[in-house]
């Protein structure tokens, strides 16, 4: 269907500016290993964010990924099942078991109050997730981690470009990860990023990013290639001049959705938060079929047939995937299970017509 609404769509500069700034690409010849525009991306991100130390990798889940290896973690990870998959997949690919805690009912986040009761002597780490670009409770989190001796690693691949109380978010915990994947609020076509404080970690990590090569005659890591080439970060840098542009036609939408659909029984939606300056990355909605009158499929489907593309962003849980069938109990996180199954995150992008917004909103209320 050519008319189709996306859920989202690409933000991408103009034409003649990505040719410009990969000019010079085609005279040096350098188009990965940490060339020039990686070095000039890496500073810029490092500023935009308000991080100590980043560290660019090919792609979100990758940069999660060697961010859990370079912590040399064992045992158990907390953490939550109402994500995507690259959080719980990172855990199990580095040879830790997640256990999962059950979220706030308000905003998605890993309920903090509920993270004690998890830990065990087994217990090595948190790994929170700021979701659809709602702040986790930081500063809880923190405390916990602090008296049981545990490391924090955030996702926090919705978040780009957030502040909480002033301080960007990327730089919570010991690390946080972002994606600059081609559906984020900043995308670098693939791409994401380290967020650190402790240069010894970072030492590592930049090993894991690059086989563990040390020189030409030394490899004293089993690492990955996570480089970051760069054509993406050219795109990256042509981005980032107008991210926050995009940031505020995102901003309209998100209004012109909560203005009409604010005062539907039975429909929910996230709560705004004091303190923190948000990237208005997506927007959920919550349907609860016992006031609304209609189940969250019932509203996929009908906007489905009007060409608009909707997402059950999360669905399923990731504990309830198909790949962990029968590892994980399932029922243990029921405020979990019962957002999942009432979530559809709306059409959201920085070009997204008004008029077309209300259709959507129109057409849900209907």
């Amino acid at each position: 269907m050519e008319n189709r609404i996306l859920v989202t769509r690409s933000s991408m500069p103009a034409f003649e500016e990505y040719m410009d700034e990969i000019k010079d690409i085609w005279d040096s010849h350098w188009l990965t290993n940490f060339g020039k525009k990686h070095k000039e991306l890496t500073e810029k991100l490092t500023e935009y964010l308000g991080v100590e130390n980043l560290q660019l990798t090919v792609n979100g889940h990758m940069a999660l990924e060697l961010a859990l290896s370079a912590m040399g973690l064992k045992g158990e990870v907390i953490t939550t099942p109402f994500t995507f998959a690259s959080t719980t997949h990172a855990i199990v690919r580095n040879g830790l078991k997640p256990v999962f805690c059950d979220i706030r009912e308000d905003d998605c986040t890993i309920d903090a109050a509920k993270i004690e009761d998890l830990i065990t002597d087994e217990t090595s780490a948190i790994l929170p997730v700021h979701v659809y670009g709602n702040i986790c409770d930081v500063e809880a989190i923190e405390d916990i981690a602090k008296r049981h001796g545990l490391k924090v690693i955030y996702d926090a691949a919705h978040t780009f470009g957030e502040t909480y109380k002033g301080k960007g978010i990327g730089a919570f915990g010991d690390a946080s990860i972002f994606s600059f994947h081609a559906t984020k609020v900043y995308n670098t076509i693939e791409g994401g990023a380290v967020c650190y404080h402790d240069p010894d970690f970072g030492k590592r990590l930049y090993g894991l990013i690059d086989f563990g090569i040390v020189d030409e005659e030394t490899v004293d890591a089993v690492g990955a290639n996570a480089k970051f080439n760069e054509f993406c970060a050219a795109m990256g840098l042509c981005n980032l001049r107008h991210v926050d542009g995009e940031i505020e036609k995102r901003q309209s939408v998100v209004e012109r959705y909560r203005q009409r659909l604010q005062d539907i029984r039975g429909l929910s939606m996230s709560p705004v938060r004091e303190n923190v300056k948000p990237n208005f990355a997506y927007f959920p909605v919550f349907f609860d079929p016992d006031t609304f009158g209609r189940t969250r499929d019932d509203v996929f489907e009908a906007l489905t047939a009007e060409g608009i593309i909707a997402r059950k962003y999360f669905y399923p849980l990731t504990s309830d995937f198909e790949c962990y069938k029968g590892v994980f109990p399932h029922g243990d996180t029921p405020v979990a299970d019962r957002k999942a199954s009432q979530v559809l995150t709306l059409p959201l992008y920085a070009g997204l017509n008004l008029d077309t917004v209300d259709r959507i909103c129109d057409i849900i209320i209907e």
